[in-house]
């Protein structure tokens, strides 16, 4: 059991530590301000192969593990977890229900075009009755010979309206309840098919939040992924790897949060002694950074288990919980630290502090991350 980085990915995250400080840091704040997406990235993640992370390289991608790809997001999300946010979703989202489900005729005129960066990804499952209800969907898709008609909305979709290429959970046969849900690839342009309102969001501001709207599309019958009724089953095994991403992502958020309050409580002066010598700042920074390397572990471990083909609802979903939660507290935490300017927009933990609460929301709340794990340890026990 070997609990060290290799070299290739002490290089792998050294080089993402410095592409972040180059371009992503010099966009955070006016991105942020101005709620968009900053589109000059696009094509800068494409260079770096971070929109093909976990895709292998015969389809445009790069080939990385999925330990990698933690890695790459940790270091990400320290500096800008808008960005972290959209590569996550745009890789295990899209991206990978293309590369896990789609026939080899559907991922060469689709994925490559993804994880080259052609073009970023959308992932439509919620609806406004269908958040943690994943089997509540409205959405319907109607066979008509060669096409399938969809009509529906879908709601908090990332690249929402940046996307060219999405896939959409539909229901084909509302008798067979999950067993009746479907998935679709749909191309921006399909008549009929556009993105709606576009969310104005307490944190991760930069990423896109939309909805997408389905009046009468056609959708031709050859871009249905796999068979009809699958989609439901499909996007579970998703969210199992999604929720590996966001707590890569959570990692980040919370090591952000923890770096940058060590170094303020090193430079900040009260009673002519930096705040770092008292024991209360002390223990919040240890239980911090303990909590931490836990939170880094339990992902790491589900990293790896689903680089060994294996199934992972159980330790995706305690490793979500543990780090989602890490990052409200840990930049809560570092709000405190900072005391008054910790409050203020010009200092990095307040941003951390916003966007930190998506964390514990996006790829199932904590609450069913417990009833996932409940679940898996009444049945194993």
């Amino acid at each position: 059991m070997d609990f060290s980085l290799t070299e290739e990915q002490e290089i792998l995250r050294d080089s993402i530590r410095n592409f972040t400080q180059k371009e992503i840091q010099p966009y955070v704040k006016e991105s942020d301000e101005k709620g968009k997406w900053p589109e000059q990235l696009t094509g800068k993640l494409a260079e770096m192969g971070l929109l093909g992370i976990i895709i292998p390289t015969e389809y445009q991608g790069a080939g990385y593990s999925n330990v990698d790809y933690v890695i790459i997001l940790e270091e990400i999300s320290k500096v800008d977890p808008s960005v972290g946010l959209a590569v996550a979703a745009h890789n295990s989202l899209c991206s990978n229900h293309l590369n896990l489900f789609a026939s080899e005729e559907q991922k060469k005129k689709y994925l490559t075009r993804l994880a080259s960066g052609q073009t970023l990804g959308a992932w439509g499952l919620t609806e406004p009755g269908a958040g943690s209800d994943a089997a509540a969907l409205k959405t319907k898709a109607v066979k008509q010979g060669d096409h399938w008609l969809l009509n529906g909305t879908k709601i908090f979709i990332t690249h929402g309206s940046l996307a060219e290429i999405s896939v959409v959970m539909a229901v084909t046969d509302p008798e067979k309840g999950r067993k009746g849900i479907s998935a679709f690839i749909l191309e921006r342009g399909m008549e009929g098919f556009r993105p709606g309102k576009k969310e104005d969001k307490l944190g991760i501001r930069a990423a896109d939040t939309s909805e997408l709207i389905f009046e009468d599309v056609q959708v031709p019958a050859e871009n249905l992924i796999g068979q009809e009724g699958e989609g439901y089953r499909q996007s579970m095994a998703i969210l199992d790897g999604g929720r590996v991403s966001i707590a890569g992502f959570s990692l980040g958020i919370a090591a952000g949060a923890l770096e940058w309050s060590l170094k303020y409580a090193k430079e900040r002066v009260q009673f002519d002694r930096p705040i770092a010598d008292f024991q209360a700042i002390q223990w919040m920074l240890a239980d911090g950074f303990t909590e931490l390397e836990a939170a880094r572990l339990l992902t790491y471990r589900a990293a790896f288990l689903e680089d060994q083909g294996k199934k992972i609802p159980k330790e995706s979903a305690m490793a979500k919980l543990f780090a989602s939660e890490l990052a409200v507290k840990a930049s809560s935490m570092a709000v405190q630290i900072y005391g008054g300017y910790g409050f203020v927009k010009d200092y990095p933990v307040e941003k951390l502090y916003r966007d930190s609460k998506l964390a514990t929301i996006g790829e199932g709340t904590s609450e069913i991350q417990r009833w996932i794990i409940a679940q898996k340890v009444l049945s194993e026990y």
